[in-house]
């Protein structure tokens, strides 16, 4: 007896643009951080498409194969709101010309967190709160800019600054606080090598 194909068989790509799915589900709040970590075993084991859809059969939106990712106009933050950024185990990165609010909000579990700050503007004071698991969090600050790192909390893990504490005048300040449990919190201008910078 012929037995017939579970479906058609998914790409790296498509586990990609389901992880991002979830953690677009996470950041609007829809599914917790355990939540998102059980629907990621599932995404990145998955090898049918039809393996995908038990972690998006309570949220909106079609069939994850074969989307079309598109960019989505980004509205500007109310002045009073923090920017939150949360992934689970994933990489969140931000690099660039990207918006710099006044406020952020970092939720890791046991991702890896990249804030650059050197190739944009970037208001006078920021204030930066790290609520992280097991997870890394670097923060890589223009020249001249300092950062106060004396209301970050560490259980077991790292916490370690290369650049001033005290403000510098005509320079961007840094408020670093929040808590981290088994992670690592490293704050530093980008190391130059051979005209490279990084």
């Amino acid at each position: 007896m012929t037995q017939h194909p579970p479906g058609i068989r998914i790409s790296d790509a498509d586990r990609e643009r389901a992880a991002a799915r979830l953690q677009q589900a996470l950041a609007e709040g829809r599914i917790t951080l355990d939540e998102l970590e059980e629907r990621l075993t599932v995404v990145y084991a998955a090898r049918y498409a039809a393996d995908l859809l038990p972690p998006f059969a309570d949220l909106p939106g079609g069939d994850v194969v074969g989307q079309v990712p598109h960019a989505a106009p980004v509205a500007p933050l109310p002045p009073d709101r923090p920017l939150v950024l949360r992934t689970g185990m994933g990489t969140l990165r931000r690099s660039g010309p990207w918006t710099v609010p006044p406020r952020i909000r970092v939720q890791s579990v046991m991702g890896s967190v990249i804030l650059d700050f050197c190739d944009t503007t970037v208001p006078a004071i920021v204030d930066v709160a790290l609520e992280l698991g097991a997870a890394s969090a670097r923060l890589l600050l223009p020249d001249g800019a300092s950062a106060d790192l004396d209301g970050m909390v560490s259980a077991m893990g790292t916490v370690r600054s290369k650049v001033a504490s005290s403000p510098v005048p005509g320079h961007p300040h840094f408020r670093v606080h929040g808590r981290t449990a088994m992670g690592s919190v490293t704050v530093r201008y980008r190391y130059r090598v051979a005209g490279h910078r990084f």
